[in-house]
């Protein structure tokens, strides 16, 4: 059985599966090979499954509900409010208490459950008081539409904010070999002084980490590598040099670079459920396979040297906006 972690008291699986790519922004969507996907994730054990009313927008929470169909009881599902969305586009955030339980009715629908697992806040709205909106999924909570609260890419002040009306049971944000600002900012002391789980996504960073990252200008129109700072020239040659640590030791240890990224992060504590994102089942089984290798302190500090310095910043400034720091 794949080992497991707990998120705030909800028991998921030690490695989770991030099912954006599924439907955006990376390549074409492959609906048939993405549910194939998600059964041979529930067959590994995979079962801390990650979505979003806006990915798509809608049709990943679409693709999981024809997926999971019958088959909720297996799985740990979360999603996310807090855009708001117009006519297919994202417009802006919008966590209004109105809006929050509109979207959770939709996403419900839309999934074919009769609960979520855990309802995260996708991206702070300055416009409207945390109080306000860890209240209102508080009554979700008690109205038994959602099991936990969670949070993305907030910043310290309003997690303390949050978690003092409702328990937060997670926090989602990046953090990987390749991007820990979430060390910089001091947000894990944090979560740990106040029992709260970290979920990291893009663990593999965005392809840097597998080896597989190509120049922005390689990357087809509506791809969301075209407009990151970090694969512009430049930034992206020494990012290139820079994960050349992460591929030394894969070969040492017969081991793939997202292998031994993933151990990395999963050798960062018991609180921590990363959720590499594909849609491909060899990809799935690659990762899987990150739990079974062990890497001692001097490997640990090996790579976090190496990686101690990455060229460009993780968002463009539009994206960087939305980020609670």
């Amino acid at each position: 059985m794949l080992q497991r972690r707990s998120l705030g008291g909800l028991d998921v699986s030690a490695l989770g599966l991030g099912c954006m790519g599924m439907s955006q922004p990376y390549g074409t969507p492959d609906d048939a090979e993405s549910i194939a996907t998600l059964h041979r994730a529930i067959e590994l054990g995979v079962t801390f499954l990650d979505t979003a009313e806006v990915y798509g927008p809608f049709t990943n929470e679409e693709l999981l509900g024809r997926a999971l169909k019958g088959r909720w009881h297996e799985v740990q599902i979360a999603t996310k409010f807090g855009f708001d969305i117009r006519n297919g586009t994202m417009v802006g955030v919008n966590s209004r208490p109105d809006h929050i339980r509109e979207v959770a009715d939709q996403c419900l629908r839309r999934l074919g459950t009769d609960h979520i697992d855990i309802f995260y806040q996708h991206r702070v709205d300055p416009a409207v008081p945390m109080e306000d909106v860890a209240g209102t999924v508080g009554e979700l909570v008690q109205a038994g539409k959602v099991r936990f609260f969670g949070l993305s890419e907030a910043g310290a002040a309003n997690i303390r904010r949050a978690h003092a009306v409702h328990p937060v049971a997670a926090l989602q944000s990046e953090y990987s070999l390749w991007e820990r600002n979430l060390e910089e900012e001091e947000i894990l002391p944090l979560l740990r002084q106040l029992g709260i789980a970290l979920v990291p996504f893009s663990p593999l960073g965005r392809g840097f980490l597998t080896g597989t990252a190509q120049r922005a200008d390689e990357y087809p129109d509506g791809d969301f590598r075209r407009g990151d700072p970090r694969f512009q020239p430049g930034n992206f040659e020494a990012n290139m040099a820079a994960a050349d640590a992460v591929r030394a030791l894969a070969e040492a240890k017969g081991a793939t670079l997202g292998q031994i990224a993933l151990a990395w992060l999963l050798h960062q504590g018991e609180d921590i459920v990363p959720i590499p994102g594909t849609k491909r089942r060899s990809y799935l089984e690659e990762n899987v396979r990150a739990l079974g290798i062990a890497l001692n302190s001097t490997e640990m500090a090996g790579l976090e040297g190496a990686l101690s310095q990455i060229s460009g910043r993780r968002y463009n400034e539009r994206q960087m906006a939305m980020v609670d720091r």
